[in-house]
């Protein structure tokens, strides 16, 4: 459909994040952004002069326009907005979580599979430097410990911090570790809105694998790290920084090795290495040229939307364990 030109896209629903979709379009060398539509049609205005395409008043006149789109709704419009883009044949990518529920997230999977339609979803940090440098290591955790920390900010404050920030750890934890849960235990509390603000999980792998999670949107200062352990190394991951660090014990004698501070036995030495992003790395741009090459080729995405619904059914699990606890003030 779009084979030699660049791809005609589009954004539905242009707030903050949108904003920045249609701007990763506009520099985008293999597309071509036509318009933006948004409920707010000032915003829209205002979009569309910035990065210098058309607004549409009407979502339909926008599809017609176009081969793919980004949606950037709130997340309850999600399957509504994503289900009438892939019935009229456009691609689509879709900002996280895929859907409200599970159930929703298996039709959209649906839709796209009978349209042979490309639906990628916004797992932004799989497109982080931070991850991206560590393709090519053998990543295998056996114990997985992460914290993802942030002040309160309305926007996304109606989901649960389990849907709006912790499901980005578990789109990353369920591609190194695997789907196969045998556990889940999970703790939250509502304290500045009516859904959880903050969460622990406890999640339990096939093979005597553990993770443990804890999400936050009420804390003082913001925390994005993921720190892996395993037989041979020690992986540390830090999204806000977008570094990367992998400790391995290598023999004596082997170069650039360090003493590790504190060890009996002397011969142990500690090969560290780093990997940290250039300045002009930006995710979202990865994320968008991404999505827009697998639409060019009619190739399956680095983030489809199986993954992102096993994701969700994760966060769904953890979510209701949450809310039973919350309810019974941690009885």
């Amino acid at each position: 459909m779009v084979s030699g030109r660049a791809v005609k896209t589009g954004v539905i629903g242009v707030g903050r994040l949108g904003g920045y979709h249609a701007q990763k379009y506009a520099a985008c060398p293999g597309a071509e952004l036509v318009g933006v539509y948004d409920a707010d049609g000032s915003r829209a205005e205002a979009v569309a002069r910035e990065c210098g395409c058309r607004v549409y008043s009407e979502i339909d006149a926008l599809l017609a326009a176009v081969d793919a789109v980004s949606v950037a709704v709130p997340t309850r419009l999600h399957h509504e907005i994503g289900v009438r883009a892939l019935d009229a044949g456009r691609h689509v990518l879709i900002e996280k979580p895929i859907a409200s529920s599970s159930a929703q997230a298996r039709e959209l999977v649906q839709w796209a599979r009978r349209g042979t339609l490309v639906l990628q979803v916004g797992h932004i940090e799989r497109f982080n430097p931070a991850v991206t440098a560590l393709r090519g290591i053998d990543v295998r955790p056996k114990f997985v410990e992460a914290h993802r920390l942030a002040p309160y900010n309305p926007r996304g404050a109606d989901v649960s911090v389990i849907h709006d920030l912790m499901i980005h750890d578990l789109d990353v934890l369920l591609h190194w570790m695997g789907h196969e849960i045998e556990r889940v235990d999970a703790y939250g509390v509502p304290l500045v809105t009516k859904e959880v603000d903050i969460c622990n999980a406890h999640i339990r792998f096939a093979g005597n694998k553990v993770a443990n999670l804890t999400a936050s949107r009420i804390s003082k200062k913001k925390m994005r790290k993921f720190r892996m352990f395993q037989e041979d190394a020690y992986i540390s991951v830090d999204f806000e920084k977008r570094r990367a660090e992998v400790y391995r014990r290598v023999p004596p004698g082997t170069p650039k090795a360090l003493p590790i501070p504190g060890a009996d036995d002397s011969s142990l030495r500690v090969l560290i290495k780093r990997t940290r992003a250039k300045k002009n790395e930006d995710a979202l741009q990865r994320e968008v040229d991404a999505f827009v090459t697998a639409v060019a080729a009619n190739a399956p995405p680095l983030v489809g939307g199986v993954e992102a619904t096993v994701a969700l059914e994760l966060a769904e699990e953890i979510a209701r364990q949450a809310e039973i606890v919350a309810a019974d003030g941690f009885g």
